[in-house]
Parts: C-alpha cells; sequence; structure tokens
C-alpha cells in the first residue's frame, strides 16, 4: 500500500476550504487529490490556491475516480447518509462531518454500511485531537476530583452570516445539531452512557432551533446540562464536577493554548494546555488508520451513542 492516502472532498464547503483541505495538504501521510462541486468558479478556485489535480462537476465521477482511497463529506446535514453511503458502496473510506447523521436510524445504516464494504467511518469531531482533552482525561482518570457528579457543556455563538445551511431545517439546521453536537460528544466521552432521561427548551425560528438547552440525568446519578445556540454572545465552557473537586475547562473545543484549573479543597491548580493543529491531527489518525488497516480513534459506537442522545433531546424539545 502506497504511504499517502489520496483524498477526494464532495463539496467546497467553508470549513474544507478553510480547514480540512490545509489539514490534508500538511499531513505526511495525506494527498489532497480531487474536489467535487457544481460550481465551476468554486473549481476553478481549489485549482488555483491548492492546485488540485483532479476537479469533477458531480461527486458521482469523483466517487468512480479509482484513484480517491478516501472521501470528506463537508455537506449539509441531510445529505451525509446519502453519500457517505455512496461513497462506501465504491469502496471509498469515508471522514463525515458531524453530526454523522440526522438520527440514529440512519447512522445504523451508515455503519452497516462501513461494514459491508470493509471500508472505515469516523465522524470528524476534530477537538477530541486536542492536548486539551488529553490532560481532562488524565485528570479524570487520576481520580482526583473524585466519583463523576455534574457536567455542564456550552457552546453558542451569534450567527451574522445570512442564508447559511444552519437556518435551514430542510438541509438539518439548527443549533442542537450544529454547535450542539460538541457538547452531545463531550459528555458522551466523559460518561461512556445513555442518559436515562432528559428534559429541554428551546427557541424556534423558522423551523431550527436558535437556542436550546437540555438536563440529562445519567443511570449512575450524574446530572448534565447542554447548552447550544446561534442567537447569543460567544460561549465556550465547560465544567466537571465530582466529589472531590472539579475542573472548569475555558474554550473546551479549541486547539488553542490555554489552560484548565482543578480546584479540590487543597486549593487550585493550573494545567497548562499546548496548542494543537486539530484538523491535522485528525486527517493524519484517519489516513494512518486506513494505512495500517486498524480503526480510528473516534469508534462509531460512540457516534451511534451520540445520535441516540440528539434522538431523546429533539424528542423532548418545547
Amino acid at each position: 500500500m502506497t504511504s499517502q492516502v489520496k483524498w477526494g472532498i464532495l463539496g467546497y464547503a467553508r470549513i474544507a476550504k478553510l480547514s480540512v483541505i490545509p489539514a490534508i495538504m500538511k499531513s505526511a501521510n495525506s494527498q489532497f487529490y480531487a474536489l467535487a462541486s457544481g460550481d465551476p468558479a468554486k473549481r476553478k478556485e481549489a485549482e488555483e490556491l491548492f492546485s488540485c489535480p483532479k476537479t469533477y462537476s458531480s461527486y458521482d465521477e469523483l466517487l468512480d475516480d479509482p484513484e480517491v482511497q478516501a472521501v470528506y463529506i463537508p455537506l449539509p446535514n441531510s445529505m451525509h447518509k446519502e453519500w457517505a453511503i455512496k461513497s462506501m458502496q465504491k469502496g471509498k473510506h469515508v471522514l463525515c462531518e458531524k453530526p454523522i447523521a440526522l438520527n440514529a436510524a440512519e447512522c445504523r445504516e451508515m455503519i452497516e454500511a462501513a461494514r459491508d464494504n470493509a471500508v472505515l467511518l469516523m465522524e470528524a469531531f476534530m477537538y477530541r485531537y486536542t492536548d486539551r482533552v488529553r490532560r481532562i482525561k488524565e485528570v479524570l482518570d487520576s481520580g482526583e476530583i473524585g466519583r463523576l457528579r455534574y457536567i455542564q457543556s456550552t457552546f453558542r455563538f451569534p450567527l451574522n452570516r445570512s442564508n447559511t445551511i444552519k437556518e435551514r431545517a430542510e438541509l438539518g439546521g439548527g443549533s442542537l445539531y450544529d454547535v450542539g453536537s460538541y457538547p452531545v460528544n463531550f459528555l458522551g466521552m466523559i460518561t461512556g452512557q445513555l442518559p436515562d432521561s432528559c428534559v429541554s427548551q428551546s427557541v424556534v425560528e423558522n423551523g431550527v432551533d436558535t437556542i436550546f438547552s437540555a438536563v440529562l440525568k445519567y443511570p449512575d446519578g450524574v446530572i448534565a446540562t447542554i447548552n447550544s445556540g446561534f442567537n447569543a454572545f460567544n460561549q465556550m465552557n465547560s465544567e466537571i464536577v465530582g466529589s472531590k473537586g472539579r475542573i472548569d475547562i475555558p474554550d473546551t473545543f479549541l486547539g488553542t493554548e490555554g489552560s484548565l484549573t482543578v480546584v479540590t479543597e487543597t486549593g487550585d491548580r493550573q494545567i497548562a494546555i499546548a496548542e494543537s493543529d486539530r484538523y491535522a491531527l485528525e486527517v493524519t489518525d484517519f489516513a494512518d488508520a486506513i494505512l495500517e488497516r486498524r480503526q480510528p480513534q473516534l469508534r462509531l459506537e460512540e457516534s451511534l451513542r451520540n445520535m441516540q442522545v440528539l434522538d431523546m433531546l429533539f424528542a423532548s424539545m418545547r
């Protein structure tokens, strides 16, 4: 097998242009090989900006290219299942933007397609590749804050761009699917289980939630709250509280340098966080998994649990 994975991108979305294509080009085990877009101007820009070797006017044409080994899907949420399955049926490994699907049933179909076609499928939660997450896990594993009791995680920002897919219900828009999926994944990473129940509140405008909050209760007695939104000032932080202490986590989902604060009866201590190129680390791990014939860091069992929680949250939305 070659030492580099040839990537194809379905659509020239903002996140692909600004984050994932540059990450592929930085990764020693990856090559940005092909882009599919129905917009000639976008294809031309990709050729000029990134020296993209191959461009296609349709997604199917790209998938028919035998040189493409892995596909990155930054399409609207409502299109993830269709194009992930089509890609896997063509023998392509798939890195799919979060949320991986619109519900748990779609996610199960995608998992089945990955297994039937013997390819890898991973949900693109890039924050999981940061030094911040590594340090959080170290503190939790050490037992320093005791038994887990409460978790809070928030991700919101003011949406100041008009006519985005985030505002269109038919494309899977809304804050819970978008920024809210990060706190959901964060809770799953920490608890490793499904909640027993949840209660949520939201404000819905034009068919999508613009602000959302929920309380979740877990089988072991842990209570968690999550918040997301498009109509309020920037906020991204989390808190993990145990029986003997807590961890305060600013900028939870970023790759920036910073610090965590651990608070216990003996006082407060700061843990330095190094900067992490989270997109490049994600791409490198996924490509290594292909080359080494192993599973990537984020497993499909976790993605299915995420979708099950999202199903519960949407069912309880008021």
